[in-house]
């Protein structure tokens, strides 16, 4: 089940990057999503010292996150997903396809599906064999501050009309989280956030509160 606080990592978070995750997940984060983006114009052998640090780093994720018995989606990258038999993968629109991922990783992989603001969108998704879907940006985000804009009211449409989880991303803070629930939200993706936070544990903790039963 796809709920509460999805904590989507950063790669500025470098050597840090175990400590904050673990942070996070003792402050109640229920999925964790690797992103690192490898970059473009890469020799082959920088191209080959990012892929082993990726891995390295994917694996003790997954440890980790094994260890709180929360499930590791990998960004974009399904034979990473595959090789270290992590619990799945998240695909934008310019991604890899999801019926690729779905044979690749199996029937039982979670495999979320970008849709921006389009309904459309979440149900091709659907039909090429979506877990989640994932909506956003709903507000202003500084790590996409030119991403698409998705409307609370798509949000709820979307929960009128699919029975999958859905996932709100962009700009989503304590201050905001709970009109993104109240628009229908199971879980909430969140960068900036979490991870600036003076204390990752506590600010985990505030999101993960919200998705309590009052």
């Amino acid at each position: 089940m796809i709920r509460g606080l999805y904590a989507i990592t950063d790669a500025t978070l470098g050597d840090q990057l175990l400590s904050a995750v673990s942070a996070a997940l003792a402050g109640g984060a229920r999925v964790v999503q690797y992103r690192d983006k490898l970059a473009t114009g890469l020799s082959r052998a920088q191209w080959a010292i990012e892929q082993s640090r990726r891995h390295r780093e994917a694996s003790a994720l997954l440890a980790l996150c094994r260890q709180h018995h929360v499930p590791l989606l990998i960004n974009d990258d399904i034979e990473l997903a595959a090789n270290i038999a992590a619990d799945g993968v998240h695909l934008g629109q310019s991604d890899s396809d999801i019926a690729t991922a779905r044979e690749r990783l199996g029937s039982e992989a979670i495999i979320g599906a970008t849709c921006h603001n389009r309904i459309d969108f979440a149900q091709k998704a659907i039909n090429d064999g979506a877990t989640y879907l994932a909506f956003g940006t709903v507000f202003t985000s500084s790590t996409k501050p030119n991403a698409i804009h998705c409307p609370l009211a798509t949000l709820s449409a979307a929960k009128a009309q699919f029975r999958l989880p859905l996932v709100a991303i962009g700009g989503i803070t304590p201050d905001n989280v709970r009109q993104v629930i109240h628009a229908g939200a199971d879980a909430v993706a969140v960068i900036s956030s979490l991870w600036q936070a003076p204390d990752i544990q506590q600010r985990a903790h505030q999101f993960s509160q919200e998705f309590m039963p009052k």
